[in-house]
């Protein structure tokens, strides 16, 4: 499952889950009391919220039980197994306590708990996949097909998947490199903005490297291809992208040995409330209200959540600003920088030409100066022509 559909279905059984809880919220007898307020009493009422509650568990808390029953099978207990346990062991006593005359329940924690872990969840799916898009983009400036030349001097045009190493391409004015080659015939000027973040076009001459995915200039080029596919320079900046987005921080890290300790913590602090309650009163049902209390606070609802919340900003500021981010170690490491070095202005710009400024000279008015500049540049591709038309 990709990560659009993860976050397509967090969100959605996030937004079922919470509609849900409302009712569970209205008629907890607890938030009735906290509030002063009473609604009305009717057959079967009592069960309206546990009913709501078993719905929110089945839909809000399978993907956390799915999940857990990894992490056990790995034997690397942590959120998930926190997160798991205490909606199970919420869920089985509140059903309990809901036959048993005077004892509470944990119907709305547990609703709440599922609903905001979900949340978390659907926020970090989410930042993955606005992360993604800087990958979508990256994939869209390969093209799709390719003039490969024959034996004979004509093209054929191909699907860039079936170029090869050896293979000699024909680069129209305008198009695409398709692969990373040597130019072996033609002159022309390529803007390698894409990888260079320079905006002025590099000439390329016979003997010169191209990469694929950057465009050609005004000259045609033809191309010995010298990787393709997976093996170009663009695939590479792609598989760094996809690993820094599998990757994780050192709080992340962190979070997630806390998560284990939690578990083993949480447990052991159950067995000893069971123990000493045991020991002091004997065994009954207070001592096992005890018991639950304990393991539904031991869920971290914050670090269940803040942390999601922490990855989702920080990736998506990242992905909006073009900033492709190798692993997010570095992007953790990155608070202690203080001085950032361009080795070129060229770097700063955006990779396209414009007019930010005009003087005529003599009897000329600037609108004609312009008018005049845009119609002798009307046929040329040149980079500085497009910037003074457009």
């Amino acid at each position: 499952m990709n990560h659009t559909h993860h976050e397509h279905m967090f969100r959605r059984r996030f937004w079922i889950s919470l509609a849900l809880t409302l009712p569970v919220l209205a008629f907890s007898p607890t938030l009735q009391r906290w509030l002063g307020y009473n609604l009305p009493e009717f057959p079967g009422s009592r069960f309206v919220g546990p009913v709501f509650a078993v719905i929110v568990f089945i839909v809000g808390g399978v993907p956390f039980l799915r999940m857990a029953a990894s992490e056990l099978q790995e034997g690397t207990p942590g959120m998930m197994t926190l997160i798991s346990l205490a909606i199970t062991v919420a869920f089985g006593y509140s059903a309990f306590a809901l036959f048993s005359p005077g004892e509470g329940s944990f119907f709305w924690e547990m609703a709440t708990l599922i609903d905001v872990m979900l949340l978390g969840h659907w926020l970090e799916m989410r930042s993955v996949r606005q992360a993604s898009g800087a990958l979508d983009e990256l994939a869209q400036l390969m093209p799709d097909t390719a003039e490969r030349v024959t034996d004979d001097g004509d093209t054929e045009e191909v699907p860039v998947t079936q170029l090869a190493e050896g293979d000699v391409v024909l680069v129209r004015p305008g198009a695409s490199v398709p692969a990373d080659g040597e130019v072996v015939e033609g002159h022309s000027a390529v803007n390698e903005a894409m990888i260079t973040g320079e905006s002025k076009p590099v000439d390329k001459d016979p003997g010169a490297e191209v990469i694929g995915g950057t465009i050609n200039g005004e000259g045609s080029l033809r191309v010995r291809v010298t990787a393709a596919g997976d093996e170009t320079a663009l695939a590479g900046i792609m598989r760094l992208v996809e690993e820094a987005q599998s990757s994780k921080s050192e709080t992340q890290r962190l979070a997630d040995r806390a998560a284990a300790w939690l578990f083993y913590i949480a447990v052991g602090a159950a067995a000893l409330t069971a123990l000493g309650w045991i020991l002091a009163t004997g065994f009954n049902i207070a001592v096992l209200t005890r018991v639950v209390t304990v393991l539904v606070i031991a869920c971290p609802h914050a670090l269940g959540l803040a942390i999601p919340l922490v990855v989702a900003i920080s990736t998506a500021l990242g992905a909006r600003s073009g900033i492709l981010i190798r692993d997010r170690i570095a992007l953790e490491e990155a608070r202690a920088v203080d001085t950032v070095i361009f080795d070129k202005t060229g770097t700063l710009t955006e990779g396209r030409f414009g007019v930010v400024g005009m003087a005529a000279a003599g009897d000329w008015s600037e609108e004609d100066a312009l008018a005049w500049a845009a119609a002798l540049e009307s046929d040329s591709e040149h980079p500085i022509a497009q910037g003074i038309r457009v």
